[in-house]
């Protein structure tokens, strides 16, 4: 990196990447924090097929917040884990990939399918600080009872509001509103739902 793009910026990478700015991923605590979240979703995964009580506790130091009665198949894959907020009874299928750069809030009693993709990190569309490794992140807030089907991709900065379902292989990059299926890349609002709906999207 040429261009010094923190001149007069005395905070770490790190405090950087906390405030959502620009960063670069040297910082040293996350190295040891990123370490810290592959051995303990290495050994949730291997205490699941062994003891799912033990596997419950390797899990709930791994994330920020477990809530009671949440069930997360592995394997999950996470950057830090502490970042990543699940809400109780909510269930997560098989291969969650959340990368909790920035903070990822799953609320209560959602269903989450296999192969989802919460994804905070954002890097400069300008050619020059992408090469030189500058990245960014933004959050990402599930409402409660939301279900996002199999495959689906959530976008940085993205809120979903509460009882609201993506169908399978949905790309969502703008909030979603609350009671609504939305569907496609880029997801799109096809209808509102309520209590007394009958639709199945097919997630």
């Amino acid at each position: 990196m040429t261009t010094d793009y923190f001149a007069g910026d005395p905070r770490t990478n790190r405090e950087r990447m906390l405030a959502g700015d620009l960063y670069v991923a040297d910082d040293p605590e996350n190295a040891r924090l990123a370490q810290r979240a592959v051995r303990l979703q290495e050994e949730y995964r291997a205490r699941a097929a062994e003891d799912q009580g033990a596997a419950v506790a390797v899990l709930a130091e791994l994330l920020g917040t477990l809530g009671e009665g949440a069930f997360v198949k592995p394997p999950l894959f996470v950057d830090y884990g502490e970042n990543l907020h699940v809400g109780p009874r909510t269930f997560v299928n098989y291969n969650l990939t959340a990368l909790d750069v920035a903070e990822i809030r799953i609320g209560a009693d959602c269903q989450i399918g296999p192969n989802v993709q919460l994804l905070t990190p954002t890097h400069p569309v300008a050619p020059t600080p992408r090469r030189d490794k500058l990245e960014a992140a933004r959050p990402i807030t599930i409402g409660d009872n939301v279900w996002l089907g199999g495959g689906v991709i959530v976008c940085p900065g993205v809120t979903i509001g509460d009882n609201t379902v993506v169908g399978a292989g949905s790309v969502v990059v703008r909030d979603l509103p609350a009671n609504v299926l939305a569907v496609g890349s880029p997801a799109r609002v096809v209808r509102e739902i309520s209590d007394d709906d009958g639709g199945v999207p097919g997630a």
